[in-house]
């Protein structure tokens, strides 16, 4: 029984480490995307510690999951900051979730039943209704989008997909220009994906794939449009 003992210690700790680590990188992801971050920006470990509220040791292996994501870079002098992506970059970013989503879509619509239609329809109505208010409600588009486009990952039932779009999905640079889109901008998105619906409801893939990457590039031209205003003194 003894014997056994440090085994079941080491195994507990291992399961300890790996919620903790699975927490700061919760924490930390959450505060690059959702919270005070921004681009370029320098993160200390001891800030990143206050930030998940666990140990180096848990928040080291969070970071080099982050690091994977691209979400944070090291420097040549091992400096940690949130990623600044350059106009290449984000145009490279946008490019590949096109052609992701393309296929989602495509795939999507030849396994689309009447639940998942319905399912669409309802999260599109909150989406519509958070972007004609007066003063559009950012926060709600954001979560209705993210649940339309989920939607859809989920009936392209690809689990490469689901592995590759949410890193591309995700970024920070759609959440931190989303409250400069021209109220224009996010009543068409609602738009597009009333025509997504329709060409679900059809089974065709083609449409689909055809109305997703006009989608996705109108979403890039807006993104560069909102940039643009941003930086204007």
């Amino acid at each position: 029984m003894a014997e056994g003992l440090p085994i079941a210690i080491y195994s507990a700790n291992s399961r300890f480490m790996s919620r903790a680590s699975d927490t700061a990188y919760e924490k930390i992801r959450s505060f690059i995307l959702y919270g005070e971050a921004r681009p370029g920006m320098q993160l200390t470990e001891e800030r990143l510690c206050e930030i998940a509220g666990v140990s180096r040791t848990p928040v080291r292996d969070a970071v080099q999951r982050l690091e994977n994501e691209m979400l944070v870079v090291r420097s040549a002098s091992k400096r940690l900051s949130v990623a600044d992506w350059s106009d290449d970059e984000i145009d490279e970013m946008f490019a590949l979730r096109a052609m992701l989503e393309c296929h989602a879509a495509e795939r999507a619509a030849r396994r689309m039943d009447e639940n998942g239609l319905d399912r669409l329809r309802k999260v599109n109505g909150d989406l519509t209704r958070a972007v004609q208010l007066a003063t559009p409600d950012i926060t709600g588009f954001l979560e209705a989008n993210r649940q339309f486009h989920d939607l859809i990952l989920e009936y392209a039932q690809s689990p490469r997909l689901s592995k590759l779009l949410p890193a591309l999905v995700e970024q920070p640079v759609v959440r931190r220009t989303a409250n400069q889109y021209s109220g224009d901008d996010l009543i068409q998105s609602a738009k597009d994906h009333d025509e997504l619906i329709a060409a679900f409801a059809a089974g065709d893939k083609d449409w689909a794939g055809a109305v997703m990457t006009s989608h996705i590039r109108r979403a890039f031209h807006s993104f560069h449009l909102a940039t643009r205003g941003s930086e204007t003194p």
